[in-house]
């Protein structure tokens, strides 16, 4: 038997990632949020850890894989009892409990297959049950794949779906939790996963909802009733007409194919205030980390940032193009964050003012939070050494980018449902990718120097400021800055840390951007005078091991941090991110049971994000900015003519086109063929900025505008203007302003 420890919870990015499991496992082998505002008399609370994402064989595609756990083992295994994997005879058990726990199950078919194979169940004779009892595997592979295409394409089969049968589950389900809940030592959310996988069958947009009392709706929504989140979000509104208290938290947006975070309805049309309201009424998290990698951001997103590709697993998940990659715009954290501010101004409410958590996904019931000590996440899919690195193909590819759970932190007065769900709900809370290190960040406008060390911090920062979640206050008269409290804490049975650092977001002009200050590290360091980045701070790793030592980093990390480069006219987020020393991942520990080299990466630096700080000027301030700017409407009152669909193509096709970002000063040239084609050619200074060089993309030229697509994978569409002798652009997404000047000859 081997060691146990904090384990972690993986799972599906979509219902589709379980027609593939299986058939590798069978054979085919407003402005300001008044609620982050805390009062001033507010208690120093404690900090909370646990997981609010975790499957069992009561979900179909738990079950289809092999897995036995039921919710109760999943409950017991996170309070601290060992539990024993069915599929692998292995005993597992948490070296230390988790605070709080919510089991998840897919709503669509929750608790269904087990009674396929009951004899005394009213399924045993139907089709699909005696196709699942077939001898013949590829009968049994094509009755699951048929049953997750219902799921898939939101049709159900009328059997599954018996209302008294559904309620049983969904009672049995209620009443687990509320067993488990055990206020001031262990609390048991209720909760179900939404599970609709997009318009197109393979992009992840679940939810889990979480309920904050001991009671839930009588009959869960499903993907039966609705593909669209929008809809999902009015069922939940009604929920709370009738005394619930719940929220939504979606998860693996890095797995949506960009559409988790794209600025439009289900429909297609744009997002307004409407959409922009319920949403954050409904959504006030995401799920920042968990077993299929990180949503943080991604290398394409955020170039300059050297962190940016830790646990990447953005594949697209359908069976036609298995292994390919998704869209990284619309599908991450800081993109989304950024995107806000920007939507903010043209809208009035910020769609996309959310905290972070991590949690698990994993469908086995007891969850692996530790690389040293990972059991898999999919059942047969990945229940041993040889399947997760040893599966060929895309699927082995996607098998290999994923690992244990993430954590979700709360800052809370106590362990009760109450307590934790509040915290949620205000978004005082942090995510870990399954360490359990804590983080502390408060905003305001005077803390002093040396106001993070001693026993008041926590105290000081609430007084002064507002904590992670919550937005600055209005910025008083004389101050000149935001300043920033910020603390974190190792795992005490893990590794050192090497930093914290402050991710700061920004918008101007329906432009954003965003910059990585380093706040505080061990070892002192110093910075790389070509670079500027911090030196690296080691690895011990050794593989071979596999092993690494706490002979460098730190056990505590603290500092006082004043924006160097604020201006109070501009919208911005402030979010920290605390990083771990070099370690080991999971995939070394299996290579050595193989007996060959492991794949890489071979290490990994674990780490936690916060919930951001949000600043927002006063009216009158972003009334000076666009007052000061070049817009769409300034352009118009000064009778500039917008250009014809034939004057812009006789503008820019064969023509050499020479672009600038009259923002940024950013130039590059473009030449737009007769085949729709566009290609872009970055003067020197963007391609040193961006390591870009000459890009080819569709473009098309219609109903007087010029459209296309980026790298990113994001479209545009841009209006053009001649202006006196210049030509201006102004792109539909940045709220109005005219950002660009063309030169063409």
């Amino acid at each position: 038997m081997k060691s146990t420890s904090h384990l972690q919870r993986v799972g599906l990015a979509g219902a589709c990632v379980a027609i593939v499991a299986i058939a590798v496992a069978m054979g085919a082998r407003t402005q300001r949020d008044s609620a982050a505002q805390p009062a001033k008399a507010a208690p120093v609370r404690n900090a909370y850890l646990g997981n609010l994402h975790v499957h069992t064989s009561w979900s179909n595609d738990g079950y289809n894989l092999g897995v036995r756990a039921t919710p109760d083992d999943a409950y017991l295994f996170a309070e601290g009892e060992p539990i024993r994997l069915n599929l692998t005879g292995e005993l597992v058990k948490l070296n230390k409990p988790l605070d709080f726990m919510g089991v998840t199950e897919h709503a669509e078919y929750q608790g269904i297959m087990s009674k396929l194979t009951d004899p005394n169940s009213p399924l045993f004779n139907t089709s699909f049950a005696k196709q699942l009892r077939s001898d013949d595997n590829n009968v049994r592979l094509k009755a699951v794949t048929d049953i997750m295409t219902t799921v898939m394409a939101g049709k159900p089969i009328p059997e599954f779906v018996d209302k008294k049968m559904v309620a049983e589950v969904w009672h049995d389900i209620i009443k687990t939790a509320n067993k488990h809940n055990k206020p001031g030592k262990f609390t048991a959310f209720i909760g179900i996963e939404w599970s609709s996988n997009g318009p197109k069958g393979y992009q992840n947009l679940h939810r889990n909802t979480i309920y904050r009392g001991d009671k839930a709706v009588d009959e869960c929504f499903t993907t039966f009733d609705s593909l669209k989140p929008e809809d999902l979000w009015t069922f939940n509104d009604n929920a709370r007409k009738q005394g619930l208290q719940l929220l939504a938290i979606p998860h693996n947006p890095n797995y949506s194919g960009g559409l988790m975070f794209l600025p439009e309805y289900s429909d297609g049309r744009p997002i307004d205030r409407a959409y922009a309201e319920q949403r954050m009424e409904n959504e006030p998290l995401v799920e920042i980390m968990q077993c299929k990698g990180a949503s943080e951001t991604h290398p394409v997103l955020s170039p300059d940032d050297e962190f940016a590709g830790f646990e990447l697993s953005d594949f697209v998940m359908n069976l036609q193009a298995l292994g390919s990659h998704g869209s990284p715009r619309y599908s991450y954290v800081r993109d989304a964050y950024k995107m806000g501010l920007v939507l903010e101004e043209k809208l009035g409410v910020n769609p996309f003012k959310f905290g972070v958590i991590g949690s698990a996904d994993i469908h086995m019931g007891p969850v692996p939070y530790r690389q040293d000590d990972f059991f898999g996440t999919l059942g047969t899919m990945d229940d041993n050494a040889s399947r997760r690195l040893q599966t060929p193909g895309g699927m082995g590819n996607m098998i290999r980018s994923w690992g244990p759970s993430g954590l979700a932190g709360v800052w809370a007065e106590e362990n009760s449902r109450e307590s934790i769900y509040d915290a949620l709900h205000r978004k005082e809370t942090f995510a870990t990718s399954g360490n359990r290190i804590h983080v502390r960040f408060f905003g305001g406008w005077d803390y002093k120097s040396g106001e993070d060390k001693g026993e008041n911090f926590a105290r000081t920062g609430y007084e002064k400021g507002v904590p992670m979640g919550g937005d600055l206050a209005v910025r008083p008269d004389m101050a000149k800055a935001p300043t920033f409290l910020v603390w974190a804490e190792k795992d005490s049975e893990g590794a050192n840390l090497d930093r914290i650092q402050m991710i700061k977001g920004w918008a101007k002009h329906g432009q954003s951007f965003e910059k990585i200050y380093d706040l505080a590290w061990s070892g002192g360091r110093v910075r790389d005078m070509k670079t500027g980045r911090l030196t690296p701070v080691g690895n011990t790793v050794d593989v071979s091991k596999p092993s690494y030592t706490n002979t460098i980093g730190t056990e505590k990390l603290s500092a006082v941090w004043q924006d160097p480069e604020f201006d109070p006219d501009l919208r911005a987020f402030y979010y920290l991110r605390v990083l771990e020393i070099p370690t080991p991942r999971w995939n070394d520990f299996d290579a050595k049971k193989l007996g060959i080299t492991p794949p890489d990466p071979t290490s990994l630096q674990g780490r936690a994000w916060s919930s951001p700080i949000w600043y927002t000027p006063t009216d009158a301030e972003l009334a000076k900015v666009r007052a000061k700017a070049l817009t769409i409407a300034g352009l118009e009152n000064d009778k500039a003519k917008a250009l014809s669909t034939e004057e812009i193509k006789a503008l820019l096709i064969g023509k050499e086109v020479r672009i600038k970002n009259l923002l940024t000063g950013e130039e590059y040239t473009a030449a737009y063929g007769e085949d729709g084609i566009r290609t872009l050619a970055a003067t020197a200074g963007f391609a040193a900025a961006h390591g870009q060089g000459a890009a080819k993309n569709p473009y098309a030229i219609k109903d007087d505008k010029l459209s296309g697509q980026l790298d990113d994978g994001s479209q545009f569409s841009s209006r053009l203007y001649k202006h006196g002798g210049r030509y201006l652009a102004a792109r539909d997404d940045e709220a109005g302003y005219v950002n660009y000047e063309v030169f063409s000859r």
